[in-house]
Formats: C-alpha cells, sequence, structure tokens
C-alpha cells in the first residue's frame, strides 16, 4: 500500500474512532457547567444573556440549569492565582456540599442515583494561560502547563467519583485571534503596560494548540478508569476558528461582519487605571451581531449563541460536528 493511501486510512481511522452521541433524546434534564467568566450565567461577560442559559432554552423546556461557573476562574489558585472563585477551591466544594445535603433538585427522582440525567460541562484554561498567568510567567514556582492541564482532566475524575456520568469537557477557543491576544492588540482594560504583541500572539498560539493536545491525552488515558461514564471533547477551538474564517455563515448582526474588534472596543493609555475611562466605541442594537467578540477578550452574544445551539443539540442527543466523544 502506497505512503498516500496509509495516510489516508490512518485519518480515517482517526475520524471514525470517535463515538456516536450516547445520550438518548429525553435523558438529559439537567446541565451544569463549570468555568471561568465565558459560561458564568451570574455576570455574563457578552453583554447581554450568557450561552447556558441559551442553550438550555434551545433543548427544551425539561431541562434545568445548575451553573457553578465564575469570572475570573482559574481550574486552581495553587497553580494560578487569582482573587476570584476557581473550580477546584470554589466550584467544585461548593457542588459537592449541595450534593451532600441534598439541595440539588436535579439528583432527586428515579434517574438520580446514577446520575444519568445530569451533563456536566467544564470549559476553563483562559484565565490559566492568559495574562496575569502562565503567559507572563504569574503562575506558582514549579507549575508548567502539564500541571494547568492535569488539573483540567482532574475535573472529570472528582465529579465521576461523586457519581457524575456523562462529560463535556470544552477545550481552549484560539485565544491568540482575540482583540487582547493579536499581533495588532492595542492598550485596553484587561492590560495597560507595555507589551511585545507580536511575542504574545506567538506564546498564546502555542500555550493554546499544546493545552489543548495535552489534556485531549489525558483524558483519552483515563477512560479505563471511567467505566460506564460519557465522556467526550467540545472543540471551541475548532468551533472558533471556523466562526472567524468563515463568519458570514454565524453573524447575522447590521453592521460590517467584524472579526477583529468588538462590540465593545476601549482605547488606554499606558499605565491608565483599568476601569471604565479608555476611549471606547460600543456598538448598538442589532449592529452587535456583526461581532465574534464583545470585548477585548470574551465573545459576542451572537457567538455565544453558536456555542449554545452545538451544545443544545448534544443535550438532545443529536450530532454536533464539534463534539467528539470519546466514550
Amino acid at each position: 500500500m502506497g505512503c498516500l493511501n496509509l495516510a489516508l486510512l490512518a485519518i480515517f481511522c482517526a475520524i471514525s474512532s470517535y463515538a456516536r452521541n450516547p445520550l438518548s433524546s429525553s435523558q438529559i434534564t439537567a446541565f451544569v457547567p463549570f468555568g471561568d467568566s465565558y459560561t458564568d450565567t451570574f455576570s455574563p461577560s457578552n453583554g447581554g444573556t450568557a450561552w447556558p442559559v441559551y442553550a438550555v432554552g434551545y433543548a427544551g423546556k425539561n431541562v434545568g440549569l445548575f451553573p457553578y461557573a465564575r469570572s475570573g476562574a482559574t481550574c486552581s489558585n495553587n497553580l494560578t492565582f487569582r482573587p476570584f472563585p476557581s473550580l477546584f477551591e470554589s466550584q467544585l466544594p461548593l457542588w459537592e456540599q449541595e450534593k451532600a445535603n441534598g439541595t440539588l433538585e436535579y439528583l432527586k427522582g428515579p434517574k438520580a442515583r446514577n446520575q444519568e440525567n445530569a451533563l456536566y460541562f467544564l470549559w476553563i484554561g483562559t484565565n490559566d494561560v492568559g495574562d496575569n498567568g502562565l503567559l507572563t510567567g504569574h503562575e506558582a514556582p514549579g507549575v508548567s502547563l502539564v500541571d494547568v492541564a492535569q488539573c483540567m482532566v482532574d475535573w472529570v475524575k472528582i465529579v465521576y467519583e461523586n457519581g457524575g456520568r456523562n462529560f463535556m469537557f470544552a477545550n481552549m477557543l484560539p485565544l491568540q485571534r482575540t482583540p487582547l491576544y493579536s499581533a495588532e492588540s492595542y492598550l485596553n482594560h484587561y492590560w495597560t503596560a507595555v507589551r511585545n504583541t507580536t511575542e504574545w500572539n506567538v506564546v498564546m498560539n502555542e500555550l493554546v494548540l499544546t493545552g489543548n493536545e495535552l489534556t485531549k491525552l489525558q483524558l483519552q488515558a483515563i477512560l479505563p478508569t471511567i467505566h460506564g461514564a460519557h465522556l467526550g471533547i467540545f472543540d471551541a477551538h475548532g468551533l472558533f476558528n471556523d466562526m472567524l474564517d468563515r463568519p458570514s455563515l454565524y453573524l447575522n448582526g447590521t453592521a460590517p461582519l467584524n472579526t477583529t474588534g468588538a462590540v465593545k472596543s476601549c482605547i488606554y493609555q499606558l499605565n491608565e487605571p483599568t476601569s471604565d475611562t479608555g476611549d471606547c466605541t460600543i456598538a448598538q442594537g442589532t449592529d452587535r451581531d456583526s461581532f465574534t467578540w464583545f470585548d477585548e477578550l470574551h465573545p459576542s452574544e451572537q457567538s455565544d449563541r453558536i456555542v449554545a445551539r452545538e451544545v443544545a443539540k448534544v443535550i438532545k442527543g443529536e450530532e454536533s460536528e464539534w463534539m467528539k466523544w470519546l466514550s
């Protein structure tokens, strides 16, 4: 067999190795998201409605939302410290506490014994690898991207040990294409000091690609230890690259489509305090739906609707091209 045929066979085997959606159409009645500002429903980062709210709405009236994600979170403050509710020091302990004291409604009823009615979701990493994190050397001594990736995967282990059986693990989107980390970036709310934007762009791309590959390999490695569980990777990286490369398929606002700017774009002066004192341009009304980004770091509400649409497909037992089931 020729080299080309062998390469094609390898690609086919890799693609076909992913399982189909193992969830039945009416199985999931509870959506339980963890993560950072990208998923926070209490303080939406898109200037509108957070995508998990859209997702359960798209999925149907029988699906409840039980959110734990919080803005500013990292996987662990012991690895990359930020003064916000991290996954391991705040979100998981709160969930375990509510599970133990019986206040979680979705754990009541005939399906609760094996938690077969709950879909657990995690999207984290943006703050871990970003400014005031790995990118700028603000991790704890001796900590590397390997530790951060392992922490993310450990979320599956903890929830599984507490009865969880259905998992969606979202990888990191292409952060180097956000206004904050692009080579053409400007001083903004998130960073007002001198920096080499080209260097940030290159390093961020490497952190994201390597981090996503590490978590994929580590998730595959734990499959033998999570018997009876369904685990899949939601490819946010691929989805957002497609949004950015083919915006006309996703954006539907009344302004010219914009993948490099933001709904709320604020230019700051050097070392200006990081309050809303910058020179801001803010899109209004339906013009907002022409942007991929809400601000220099966060997806727009329209982009989040796309995320919600794909997650809702999974909740309903349907196939999403961005969901790769490992088990």
